[in-house]
């Protein structure tokens, strides 16, 4: 047993390595070389079903958004497999709630259609996430009294790095602020992910076998408040 537990150890400090997260704090996504993400949820449209007059509108929107970015953005499509456990669940309950005897009979039908669809046609649903980054403009190496500095004041450094990263979360929320607002503008819907959502799409990204079992808020459901 002590083996085993050493082996699955070193298994997860060696794939560590490859991965350049260092944590996730605030909904933030803290790099290992001290840079900053954050990860926006954008719901998509359906530009064909558009008039001219709106797709002119829109590419034209788009357009001004890209000339107005003075920093780079990064496109991620996420595609998984559709779970439709949480509804098949929900037509199990109506089923028991139902008198009618016909209408109990037309769900339970229903219920193994959509089960049976969804099998065999092997239905995927897409996610489109927009990272915002930040990178502060430091040398990668500290310096020698920066270093014996943090050891003969530990607590210091640490307050200090906090202080950094309210400074730097601030600025990269800016850049969120200014995304949201330019691509709102093209008849899109954005939102921040959460601590918790990012975490959940950095476990699916690195398990990508574990993609159904895992649910992702839909966009629809999320309420767009203010950004912070």
């Amino acid at each position: 047993m002590e083996n085993s537990n050493k082996d699955k150890k070193a298994v997860n400090a060696s794939t560590q390595k490859y991965v350049d997260v260092s944590e996730v704090r605030d909904g933030v996504v803290v790099l290992k070389n001290g840079g900053l993400r954050s990860i926006l949820l954008v719901s998509s449209l359906n530009f064909d079903l558009k008039s001219s007059e709106e797709q002119d509108a829109i590419i034209m929107q788009y357009q001004g958004f890209l000339n107005s970015l003075d920093f780079p953005v990064q496109v991620l499509i996420h595609s998984r497999r559709f779970n439709i456990e949480p509804y098949l669940e929900l037509l199990k309950e109506k089923e028991k709630d139902q008198s009618n005897e016909l209408l109990r009979l037309q769900i339970s039908e229903y219920q193994h259609f959509i089960k049976n669809l969804t099998e065999v046609s092997q239905i995927m649903s897409k996610y489109f996430y927009v990272i915002v980054p930040f990178s502060s403009v430091e040398d990668k190496q500290t310096g020698f009294f920066d270093k014996v500095g943090n050891v003969m004041n530990p607590k210091g450094a640490i307050h200090e790095k906090r202080e950094l990263f309210e400074t730097y979360k601030n600025q990269l929320f800016q850049r969120v602020d200014h995304v949201t607002i330019g691509l709102s503008g093209t008849g899109v819907k954005v939102v921040s992910l959460t601590t918790e959502e990012t975490i959940e799409l950095l476990y699916n990204t690195y398990n990508p076998s574990l993609f159904s079992a895992t649910l992702t808020k839909n966009i629809k459901d999320i309420e767009l408040s203010s950004m912070v």
